[in-house]
């Protein structure tokens, strides 16, 4: 294959990729969940978090700010993209609704569904967060994936990064995972 073939395949790829990613931001929209099922669904999250990982909750209450998404659906054919909404809890209380989108391009077939919990540990990191219009992971700052050790729970000393962030399958915690190129932006429910 030439280089003009490379770069129109490339192109088809990539133009897939923006129409996936399009119609993955807007079909929910026409769907999109009401503030009460975002609220219902972060409370379910944050919930099963505390009752699966041991030291979350301790964590959750020092973070200046929590981020969840109760379900991020991911969905692929080769290109493949993923979308969620959530809200953002400062203190208990609801501050803001957010969507996640993202898109990947790769062997990837079929659906899956997964929580994210981002934690803002610092006021600094909630307050860039804050700033940004379509906060990009690995842009704007990166979030550390937290693991769970040999007891089964997190040693909340140990973490130090300014953002952290859990990945909750249907078997719980995963952390194999990685959020770079997720797309945050605000929604008005």
């Amino acid at each position: 294959m030439n280089a003009m073939h490379r770069i129109a395949s490339r192109r088809r790829v990539l133009s897939l990729a923006v129409a996936l990613v399009a119609a993955t931001a807007a079909a929910p929209h026409s769907q999109a969940a009401s503030a009460q099922d975002i609220e219902a669904g972060v409370d379910a999250t944050l919930n099963r978090l505390y009752r699966e990982v041991g030291g979350a909750y301790d964590l959750a209450q020092r973070a200046a700010g929590i981020l969840v998404f109760p379900s991020v659906i991911k969905a692929g054919f080769g290109v493949g993209g993923e979308y969620g909404e959530g809200a953002l809890r400062i203190r208990g209380r609801t501050a803001g609704y957010y969507n996640t989108v993202s898109a990947s391009i790769g062997f990837q077939l079929g659906a899956q569904s997964r929580s994210v919990i981002i934690m803002f540990m610092t006021e600094g990191a909630l307050a860039r967060f804050n700033r940004t219009d379509g906060w990009k992971v690995g842009v704007d700052a990166g979030v550390t994936l937290v693991t769970v050790g040999a007891s089964g729970s997190i040693d909340t000393n140990k973490i130090n990064s300014p953002v952290i962030g859990f990945i909750l399958g249907e078997t719980g915690l995963m952390y194999n995972l990685t959020l770079e190129g997720s797309k945050i932006s605000r929604i008005y429910r």
